[in-house]
């Protein structure tokens, strides 16, 4: 019975994930704690986590196709292979890191996320007042994509404010662009991930399919949810885990 209990709350955290990261994401802040409590080694954690939310990605693009546009400076081609790129070298320093020193890590790149997200009105305020060269905005995606690829909590609203360093200020399309880079540095994350074993399969499938109904549904619906309050439910969502992940170390 407990046993049912685990796996049904687990299904109900990816699927709040991928609902939340339909948005401007913070999704890993839930399946990552909650497969980190469930058990399981923090790296093999990290990479389920990652594996869990993917599909989630794949329904809030399909729901965003048409939004899809990149930046005046980068064409579509070459930010996608930016974040390969990214997901490449943040999966590769994922496997170098090992679990011991993943888990002492772990509650920082929490906090960090979690603080990103607060300032996220004023990130906006002074990235609107910025221009940035295109190597200079190229650099600091990639820099971001490699996060995501090691750690993806919170990578979103960090790419959603770089695309405004490069001119995009349309929030569906920096969103669906947001979405197309994560779907990708996720996917070859993951099969770095996997090609080494990190995955939990049956895991990483009961959660993706919580998550992609919640992209379906975060896509859908999440736009009535005024911006303020939804910034204000990840903060507290990751600064519980981030208080949660301190106390585990």
């Amino acid at each position: 019975m407990n046993w049912l209990l685990d796996i049904a709350l687990l299904f109900v955290a990816a699927l709040a994930a991928g609902a939340i990261n339909a948005l401007a994401g913070g999704g890993s802040f839930i399946t990552l704690p909650a497969l980190l409590f469930h058990g399981l080694p923090p790296t093999v954690a990290n990479a389920t986590s990652a594996t869990a939310v993917l599909p989630g990605y794949a329904t809030t693009l399909f729901r965003f196709r048409r939004d899809v546009a990149p930046p005046a400076a980068l064409s579509l081609p070459a930010m996608v292979a930016i974040a390969a790129a990214g997901g490449i070298s943040g999966a590769s320093l994922l496997l170098l890191t090992g679990d011991r020193a993943f888990a002492a890590i772990v509650p920082w790149l929490m906090g960090v996320a979690t603080l990103i997200f607060a300032a996220a009105p004023w990130l906006k305020q002074r990235m609107a007042e910025r221009e940035a060269s295109t190597p200079v905005a190229t650099i600091a995606l990639y820099l971001a994509c490699t996060y995501g690829g090691y750690f993806n909590g919170g990578v979103g609203i960090i790419v959603i404010a770089l695309l405004g360093l490069l001119g995009q200020t349309r929030l569906l399309t920096s969103v669906a662009m947001k979405a197309v880079m994560s779907a990708t540095l996720t996917t070859i994350s993951v099969s770095v991930y996997a090609a080494f074993g990190l995955i939990d399969w049956p895991l990483a499938a009961l959660m993706a399919g919580g998550a992609m109904l919640g992209g379906w549904i975060g896509a859908a619906f999440g736009y009535r949810i005024a911006p303020r309050w939804h910034r204000i439910g990840i903060v507290a969502i990751g600064s519980i885990m981030t208080v949660l992940m301190f106390m585990r170390v």
